[in-house]
């Protein structure tokens, strides 16, 4: 299901078009390579200029996103010499990215966080978070295709700020929730309608967690390197077409207290992924309602994270 090194730099050469770029700030990555042994940890320069090598950079370091933010300010103080190290760069066609973020804890979603959205759907803006749950076999990279599965006739696009844990915490005040943040990266909340509206009692689950329903990345963005994640234009194309188009100033609960609510109870552990919920301009409420095909590709973006691009198959 991976996409090849030519095609995926083209695509992404071709994204110079679009009104924002990602910044070349501290962009952790899980990548392979061909000529590398297993998946590794990197730094992405952008595409212009390549992949850093953590792993070559540091041997002591970890090969897991999860396992290098369970280290700390540690793994990150040797990224950060990396980054300002004079390094070799694997060019971007020698790279395949993987999701910054595999096998999490948990994969927790917020459901109607944008007051637009909900406007939509003619439902009241929520007075609490409305949480749900992907499997974490859901989750795939920031190029992987989306596969539909047989079962559902009506798939969609949700474009979503992900917020990815950085410290363990239970019972965390709103005051302190950004200390357990690691960093933000770009999510595609794939959705079957069908399942979640029509069928299994409209539990949103089953419709929220097919395999390859999570694309994530391109990168682990970490929280200094975001001024405000907050005030971010975030915006989804599908076949090119500017489907959803908005800014995350227009979110119902920001981060601090989505941890601050979720880890009431839960335990956060570092790796665990929140989806933040989507903005207005999805298929099912369109007038006819609109859904994905085999063919599609789907391109969701946010200021200074980057962009993914996924194709239906």
């Amino acid at each position: 299901m991976l996409v090849s090194g030519r095609r995926l730099l083209t695509a992404l050469l071709q994204a110079q078009r679009w009104p924002f770029q990602p910044s070349r700030e501290m962009r952790l990555v899980q990548f392979h390579a061909p000529h590398l042994e297993g998946p590794r940890l990197g730094l992405e320069l952008g595409k212009d200029r390549g992949v850093i090598d953590l792993n070559a950079f540091d041997s002591t370091l970890p090969k897991t996103m999860i396992e290098f933010l369970e280290q700390g300010e540690a793994t990150l103080s040797a990224a950060r010499k990396a980054l300002t190290a004079s390094l070799p760069v694997l060019p971007w066609s020698e790279v395949t990215f993987l999701p910054p973020v595999t096998r999490p804890d948990k994969v927790v979603c917020v459901g109607m966080n944008y007051v637009d959205h909900c406007k939509e759907q003619n439902v009241p803006v929520p007075k609490e978070p409305i949480i749900f749950s992907k499997f974490a076999s859901s989750i795939v990279g920031p190029y992987d295709e989306i596969v539909l599965p047989p079962k559902s006739q009506q798939v969609d696009w949700e474009v979503e700020l992900a917020i990815i844990i950085g410290k363990a915490g239970k019972h965390i005040q709103a005051t302190d929730a950004m200390a357990h943040v690691a960093g933000f990266t770009v999510a595609h909340d794939v959705s079957a309608r069908d399942w979640q509206m029509g069928r299994n009692g409209n539990q949103w689950l089953l419709g929220k967690t097919f395999d390859t329903f999570c694309p994530l990345g391109p990168a682990l963005v970490t929280k200094d390197s975001v001024p405000d994640p907050h005030n971010l234009r975030i915006c989804c194309r599908v076949n090119g077409e500017l489907m959803q188009n908005s800014s995350t100033s227009r979110m119902v609960f920001k981060t601090e207290e989505l941890i601050a609510w979720v880890s009431q109870f839960v335990t956060l552990y570092p790796g665990d992924v929140f989806l933040t919920g989507t903005p207005p301009g999805v298929g099912v409420f369109r007038k006819p309602p609109v859904f994905l095909k085999k063919g599609d590709e789907v391109q969701c973006e946010i200021e200074e994270l980057g962009v993914i691009i996924n194709r239906v198959v």
